[in-house]
């Protein structure tokens, strides 16, 4: 393989930058360009829903990296507008701002923006989603002005900003359509922890709630829901999913499907196109198919393979996912993909707000929710990626040590 010459990141994300950090400290020295459709340096997005919302954190103490390391690096930025287009044929890219870099290798790193909800009311002044810097302070402002607050969605954005809400003193009613919150991503009894949990915060959290629609005029005043409830509010967060930013790669003839699709390497279906983090769809060997995951640890590992790639390294992409959400007290840490789960174990105790929920399929531990107990999600982290076999009494019993399970 030729090495390249000039590269492009499109994105400025966790991904990009890391992409772009691991190219330098992997001894690339040609052309590097940092692109992002925000004006801000690359900045941490999980503090957004807590710290940030709390004042406790503020834009500069999210930053990822400081103005100097892209100095020091001669990795030039690009920032405020993002990529308009691939010219695959030309091996360009044309920014929005009409600028065209050329590339030998590109990577795809433009994350995901906030699923829209298709609702009578959705697109009222007071009605937000939290995604950006810029997100996060209209939110902010919107907290600190006062009132009741309607979150819709159960998800960990929803919870996230419902605790931190409810710290602040306000009213918070959640609205999740499923039977229960973070149904996707945790075990029942995790779920029913955190509700009880919220409710001991002051959050009234509403499970198979099927919203109509936001009633309001050029303000959101209350969301009703289908059964005909009126809930009176004076701010609304949506925060039902997100989308993946794929239309620069769809445009260019790239195959996607929910995300850019990769193989083990990162690369697309075009070999000198990469993509990578929360826009990236790659065959994941803890699940059966196409994954796309939406985390910091996926972003960074999933970078520095694809920075290897471009470089001529052939190493696949196989980490076991983790993630963590902080809600409250309480620290929820994952690791795995609970699918097509056949038993659950709970280890500890839901009532001391210490357990983990292991899940188990043919015997073998497919993943597992901690709360409040990192040293069980550190030792799951290697359980899970070893696809260890365990019995429910085992892995139940408090005595055992889970290091001697590998």
């Amino acid at each position: 393989m030729t090495t390249p010459t000039s590269i492009v990141v499109a994105g400025a994300g966790q991904a990009g930058l890391q992409i772009a950090a691991s190219l330098r400290q992997a001894g690339y020295d040609g052309s590097l360009v940092l692109v992002g459709d925000e004006a801000h340096l690359p900045y941490q997005r999980p503090p957004l829903s807590k710290a940030f919302l709390k004042r406790e954190s503020d834009a500069d103490k999210l930053l990822l990296r400081a103005n100097d390391f892209f100095t020091t690096n001669a990795i030039d930025l690009a920032l405020g507008g993002g990529v308009e287009s691939i010219d695959r044929t030309k091996r360009r890219v044309v920014l929005k701002d009409g600028l065209s870099l050329p590339y030998d290798k590109l990577a795809i790193a433009t994350g995901v923006r906030a699923r829209p909800l298709e609702l009578v009311g959705a697109r009222l002044a007071n009605v937000h989603t939290l995604r950006s810097i810029g997100d996060a302070n209209a939110l902010l402002d919107g907290i600190e002005a006062g009132g009741d607050i309607v979150i819709v969605g159960g998800g960990f954005i929803g919870l996230e900003v419902a605790a931190s809400a409810a710290s602040l003193g306000k009213k918070v009613t959640v609205l999740e359509a499923s039977p229960r919150v973070m149904g996707r991503a945790v075990a029942p009894e995790t779920s029913a922890f955190f509700e009880s949990m919220h409710a001991g915060l002051g959050v009234s959290v509403r499970t198979s709630a099927q919203i109509a629609k936001i009633r309001g005029d050029e303000r959101a005043t209350g969301v009703e829901l289908c059964d005909g409830t009126v809930i009176p509010c004076d701010l609304v967060l949506i925060g039902v999913g997100a989308v993946p930013n794929v239309e620069i790669a769809s445009t260019a003839g790239i195959a996607c499907a929910n995300g850019v699709v990769v193989d083990a390497q990162c690369r697309t279906s075009d070999p000198d196109i990469l993509a990578v983090g929360d826009c990236a769809s790659h065959p994941n060997p803890f699940g059966n198919g196409l994954f796309r995951l939406e985390s910091v640890q996926n972003a960074i590992d999933q970078s520095k393979v694809a920075a290897g790639t471009m470089l001529g390294g052939e190493k696949e992409y196989n980490v076991a996912p983790w993630f963590w959400s902080d809600q409250g007290p309480f620290k929820l840490q994952t690791t795995g993909l609970p699918i097509d789960v056949e038993e659950r174990v709970i280890r500890g105790s839901t009532e001391d707000g210490k357990f983990s929920v292991f899940h188990l399929r043919s015997g073998r531990i497919t993943a597992v929710d901690s709360v409040n107990a990192p040293a069980d999600h550190m030792i799951s982290r290697r359980l899970v990626a070893a696809r260890t076999a365990a019995t429910a009494g085992i892995l139940g019993d408090p005595s055992t040590d889970l290091k001697t399970l590998l």
